[in-house]
């Protein structure tokens, strides 16, 4: 199985912004969208996917200025994101997918699956919070972070973004990400609207969380009747590679098995 690699993709032009996505796994399996976290690209799944169900056909999308997709003019919202991941999959004429979103990728599932008429099958979430409140220990946290605090935790991630990003610009991004975070209206985190979500969920976090508490995934799972949590043990916010594994086991169950 091939891995997402910036190679074989294509680029859907969104207004005055492209947004890149690319496919792997069977190409003619069931569709999973793999929806990454801020700051990030689809390159960061790339640890899991030999671990994810054979019959699926993954798509992986950079969100807007993410990877190899730009920004363009637009301010950037959860609401913009999910509207560039529904113009692809309109695209790709597909109109049933399930979804496995880590962070700003879970959030936009939690929007696309409060839609009336939503297109999610089944949603996988990781680390994702589906509200924000300004007396949450996270909300300082998100609205202090800079270019240069990322650079110096991350700063393997940036130099690709600075490699594959056709306008790269990383003070730029992170700027305007700080604002999607802090963002606390309707463009922004799902907040009681998850109510809405008819399809199967499973809330995945780490212990070691310091964004989603589980406190917080434990209200999310009373809020969305038929969820499920997972609090997995030794494991922090990108929970998919402290625990490739047990997620991969929960992940299968969850995405094959009738919901």
């Amino acid at each position: 199985m091939k891995c997402f690699n910036h190679l074989n993709g294509q680029h859907l032009q969104i207004e005055d912004a492209r947004i890149y996505f690319e496919t792997a796994g069977n190409p003619n399996g069931q569709p999973l969208l793999l929806l990454h976290g801020g700051l990030g690209s689809i390159i960061d799944f790339n640890g899991i996917l030999e671990r994810l169900p054979s019959q699926f056909s993954f798509i992986g999308i950079d969100l807007r200025g993410h990877g190899r997709s730009t920004t363009g003019s637009a301010r950037l919202s959860y609401a913009r994101y999910q509207s560039d991941v529904e113009a692809v999959l309109t695209y790709l004429n597909i109109s049933s997918v399930s979804i496995i979103g880590f962070s700003d990728g879970g959030i936009v599932g939690y929007r696309m699956a409060a839609e009336e008429n939503s297109k999610v099958q089944k949603l996988v979430t990781l680390g994702a919070q589906w509200r924000l409140k300004e007396d949450d220990p996270s909300f300082s946290m998100l609205a202090g972070l800079t270019a240069d605090m990322w650079m110096e935790m991350f700063p393997d991630s940036v130099r690709y973004y600075e490699k594959v990003n056709p306008n790269p610009d990383f003070n730029a991004l992170v700027e305007k990400v700080v604002g999607l975070w802090t963002d606390l209206g309707p463009t922004g985190y799902p907040g009681e609207a998850v109510q809405i979500i008819k399809c199967p969920l499973l809330i995945v976090r780490g212990d070691d969380d310091e964004l989603l508490s589980l406190r917080e995934a434990g209200e999310l799972r009373s809020l969305v009747k038929g969820s499920g949590l997972l609090n997995i043990p030794f494991a922090g916010h990108e929970v998919h590679k402290d625990s490739p594994d047990i997620f991969a086991i929960a992940a299968d169950d969850f995405l094959t098995q009738p919901r």
